[in-house]
């Protein structure tokens, strides 16, 4: 007799689950180190992972905690908290204390708690990081995609705003924004987020501010929102993409005193899910907060070389037609092939996605169609300018505060040779 249990046919999944496939970041990174596996060039412009080392002084930290076993606070490791605190007392000019911060196995993973414990729809500017609507849909709630503009820089206009919360009054709202931007690179300026709190203020809304890539601001002048809309806003960041940490898998929010019980019930969540975060990757993560000499000569030079690679490669980019707004901090461009709109589709290449998937086949450059960020129109992909050896360009930016950034920079050439292989394929159409 078959002792087996006779599980149920077809399995009693989520509908949820089923309509959300898998992140498209990850995937796009898969199919990349799959096709260098078989021995084809790929320029890995996809996945956003930071191209630079960990801070020394964070990895000898880590190496020094490495024997703590004991679980932390279910809101984080004080200490930590504390540090962040003044990092935001020194960053934005905010008095938060450490009571108003919960640490989390990155912010990713804090997000999906918040959406949980709000009843909320969730505003998402158009184009948004590829997880905010998935996450959203996995919880079964509504999503409402709000139009931005390349003439508008890809920014979200407190106009725009204002005209949805006018047609959608009754439902409470989360609104995300995201600056610097993914996928676009765009950064808010304090004339623009003074405008869009004031819509937030009168309308009540939820702001999550998304802040992970705010230390990459390329002219170091990054601004929260929640300097004008204090009462409503939520901050988000970590050591991702700022500290090249994204592994370590540690992010926080920083509440109001308004929103507290947002903040009592994701600690609630938190104890009956991850329980508490990594000890020794919290307390090696302090340093990140910081204000050392060795943090800020780290940020600063990872900041520098950003700078140079978003401004000449959007400018390479344009030159072959492929219309790009020059970013303004972090690493991605928003490209916009709609020059080659007739011979793409004499190519029989109609979508985004069609053509994601051309490039990879014929020219080995890997990024994602703009229908991952909510961009359902267009022939628009997001490119990641990361493909590049950041530990050797970071030491030699680092040891030379005068070593030449350029086309012609060793560690930059693959990258920078994009647009060339671009521009021939497209024009060979």
């Amino acid at each position: 007799m078959n002792s087996r249990t006779h599980l149920s046919n077809p399995l009693p999944l989520s509908q949820h689950i089923l309509e959300v496939p898998k992140s498209a970041t990850l995937a796009i990174n898969e199919k990349s180190k799959q096709l260098i596996l078989e021995g084809k060039d790929v320029i890995r412009l996809g996945l956003g992972q930071s191209p630079f080392p960990v801070p020394d002084s964070m990895v000898s930290a880590l190496q020094a905690y490495a024997a703590i076993k004991d679980y932390m606070a279910v809101q984080g490791y004080l200490p930590l908290r504390e540090a962040i605190s003044g990092f935001i007392q020194h960053t934005e000019g905010l008095e938060r204390s450490a009571d108003q911060i919960i640490i989390g196995p990155g912010s990713k993973e804090l997000l999906f708690g918040l959406q949980m414990v709000l009843d909320c729809d969730l505003l998402l500017p158009a184009p948004s990081w590829v997880s905010y609507d998935p996450q959203a849909r996995l919880l079964g709630r509504n999503v409402h995609w709000l139009n931005c503009y390349s003439e508008d820089g890809w920014k979200l206009t407190a106009d725009t705003l204002e005209q949805h919360c006018q047609n959608h009054k009754g439902r409470p709202q989360l609104l995300i924004l995201n600056s610097p931007n993914n996928p676009s690179g765009a950064c808010f300026l304090e004339s623009e987020l003074i405008a869009l709190a004031a819509v937030a203020r009168k309308f009540n809304l939820i702001i999550l501010s998304d802040e992970i890539y705010s230390e990459l601001h390329f002219r170091g002048e990054h601004q929260s929102i929640a300097r004008y809309y204090p009462e409503g806003t939520i901050i988000s960041n970590g050591i991702s993409k700022w500290a090249g940490a994204g592994g370590w898998r540690l992010g926080f929010f920083c509440f109001p005193n308004e929103l507290r019980a947002v903040l009592d019930s994701m600690i609630t969540l938190a104890s009956e899910t991850y329980t508490s975060v990594s000890a020794p990757i919290q307390m090696a993560s302090i340093l990140a907060f910081e204000d050392s000499s060795s943090i800020l000569d780290y940020i600063h030079a990872c900041r520098k070389i950003m700078a140079h690679i978003g401004r000449h490669l959007s400018a390479l980019l344009n030159q072959q037609n492929i219309q790009v707004v020059t970013p303004e901090g972090g690493f991605y461009v928003l490209a916009d092939f709609s020059y080659f709109r007739d011979a793409l589709t004499t190519a029989g290449i109609t979508n985004a996605n069609q053509l994601a998937q051309a490039l990879l086949e014929h020219t080995g450059v890997a990024a994602l169609p703009g229908d991952d960020f909510g961009l359902k129109q267009g022939l628009l992909l997001r490119m990641a300018f990361v493909d590049f050896d950041g530990h050797k360009l970071l030491n030699q930016v680092l040891q030379d505060t005068e070593y030449p950034l350029n086309a012609d920079t060793p560690e930059l050439v693959h990258l920078f040779s994009v647009a060339d292989k671009l521009g021939e394929w497209l024009n060979n159409l």
